[in-house]
């Protein structure tokens, strides 16, 4: 390493540093002032945040991944027609894992979206406070940069495991197949799904909790967001610890999501590609 090198890496060091300890006082300091101002409110609104964000898990954890219960559901109300057609459609033809994708990224959009929208009402929080705004955010991407940077070589270290390539991407193409219209839809889905994810952890979450807990609602998001990954191979499980930890302290300090979704879309867009070339499918 050079000593230009060296002390270009020494001023990213102070610099990340540094914007951890100011957001670290500056969240804290604003959350010692709406407790002291309203202690009730702050409490209640920890509360409703957190029942909130776990009966969306639980939706989620027993929905998504199975629309069995979707078809038993509809074949109990009467509906044995629609019950059949959807039981063909998930498990009796050559695109069934393509709709059961679908089934399990529409419950995860609706359980990451939905909920939170309906305790923003009740707690007459605006959405945009919870780090949907777009307005003065384009300079911020050059902080994303970087992670970026580490993430890519990491990925391309992962994609020559063969349970990465057994697991990615989640749609695997039928031989025979181009791009349109099920893989392209998928990813399109797939993305949705991953703005959903980032509203949900690093904008519900860490943005709802930080007005009681302050700098420490970043490490309440991280528990379950990294439990979402235990189904994973386990670098991407401990990669989810530090991406969720990092993303979530940038939420904090620039107070919003949609860099972060940047870099999710981005990770998970070269997951996706490395692992299909891998597989010779281009």
């Amino acid at each position: 390493m050079t000593a230009t090198e060296q002390q270009t890496r020494v001023r990213t060091q102070r610099s990340w540093l540094r914007l951890l300890a100011e957001t670290r006082t500056e969240t804290d300091a604003d959350a010692a002032a709406n407790s002291a101002a309203d202690p009730a409110g702050a409490t209640k609104t920890m509360a409703v945040v957190a029942i909130t964000a776990a009966l969306a898990l639980t939706t989620l954890n027993f929905f998504a991944y199975d629309p069995t219960w979707l078809v038993t559901t509809l074949d109990r109300l009467g509906l044995a027609g629609l019950a059949l057609s959807l039981r063909a459609t998930f498990f009796e033809n050559d695109y069934g894992e393509f709709w059961r994708l679908v089934h399990w990224a529409s419950v995860q959009i609706a359980s990451y979206v939905v909920f939170p929208l309906v305790a923003c009402r009740y707690l007459k929080l605006s959405v945009r406070d919870l780090g949907l705004s777009w307005r003065g955010k384009l300079r911020h991407g050059r902080a994303y940069l970087p992670l970026l940077a580490i993430s890519l070589p990491f990925v391309a270290l992962a994609s020559l495991r063969s349970d990465f390539l057994s697991r990615y991407p989640f749609y695997q193409p039928l031989e025979g197949d181009g791009i349109w219209p099920y893989l392209a839809f998928w990813w399109l889905l797939y993305g949705l799904q991953f703005v959903a994810l980032e509203f949900f952890f690093r904008g519900f979450l860490v943005h709802g909790l930080k007005h009681r807990l302050g700098f420490g609602a970043v490490f309440a998001m991280v528990i379950p967001y990294n439990m979402l990954h235990f189904q994973k191979p386990l670098l991407e499980a401990l990669a989810a610890i530090v991406g969720g930890t990092v993303l979530g302290v940038l939420s904090l300090r620039y107070r919003s999501i949609w860099w972060g979704v940047a870099l999710h879309l981005s990770v998970a867009g070269a997951m996706d590609v490395l692992s299909l070339l891998r597989q010779g499918w281009f």
